[in-house]
């Protein structure tokens, strides 16, 4: 087996980096919205503007701060992640386009992979699950999870742990986002990320990617280049 220089390790940053799953989550927000009683419902337009900040959690407190209305948060998104959690177990779910491929390279090439993600463990379980036997916690070296860190992306603090878990500076490895707030996170511990969007993040700013693609290919680790730790002036 061969060894590069580098990268020592690919770092995938969310379930969405694997799989598709953004309209399932839509979908289980509305349907936990219907139960609390609530008189709420995100179209596909708005819920791509709520996707700018992360945490499901956070999205339904400035929601309902917005709106005026008082709402136990906590409990929706637990009814929330319920409903997404049922979708996994019932929807077909694939890796997205050309995740097998890259990791393949990885095996191939004595690259570890990891997965730095800040939402739930039960969420992280729940896509492994639906992803059957595609892709398997045990084929990442490292699973981050929001139990491991006080703060969610955009927060760096999951990339510093994930870095100190592993072994590796940042400009060792290489990650792979899927929205703008991850992206901010990973680039801001100084780690080269390559900006790989889903369905409802396409228009969102990836000025400090490394580049963007719509399918990952090991030649996508050619184009990484240093981290900017601050954007240019406009």
């Amino acid at each position: 087996m061969a060894t590069l220089t580098f990268p020592k390790a690919i770092l995938f940053g969310s379930v969405g980096t694997l799989a598709e799953t953004s309209e399932m989550q839509r979908g289980a927000f509305n349907q936990a919205f219907k139960e609390a009683g609530l008189a709420w419902h995100w179209d596909q337009h708005f819920y791509r503007s709520v996707l700018a900040h992360s945490g499901g959690q956070a999205r339904i407190e400035d929601y309902a701060q917005s709106r005026e209305e008082k709402v136990d948060a906590a409990w929706v998104h637990k009814l929330k992640t319920l409903y997404y959690n049922l979708a996994l177990e019932t929807g077909a779910v694939k890796p997205r386009a050309g995740v097998l491929d890259i990791m393949k390279y990885a095996y191939e090439n004595g690259i570890d992979l990891a997965l730095i993600t800040t939402t739930s463990r039960a969420n992280v379980d729940a896509i492994f699950t639906a992803l059957g036997n595609t892709i398997t916690k045990s084929d990442f070296k490292l699973v981050c999870d929001a139990s491991m860190v006080a703060t969610n992306k955009p927060s760096p603090d999951a990339y510093f742990e994930a870095l100190k878990r592993l072994g590796y500076k940042a400009d060792h490895v290489v990650a792979i986002e899927d929205s703008e707030p991850s992206l901010t996170a990973a680039v801001d511990a100084g780690i080269p990320c390559i900006a790989f969007p889903g369905d409802n993040t396409l228009h969102q700013n990836y000025a400090r990617a490394s580049s963007v693609v719509s399918k990952l290919t090991p030649d996508v680790l050619k184009e990484v280049q240093p981290v900017r730790l601050s954007p240019e002036p406009a």
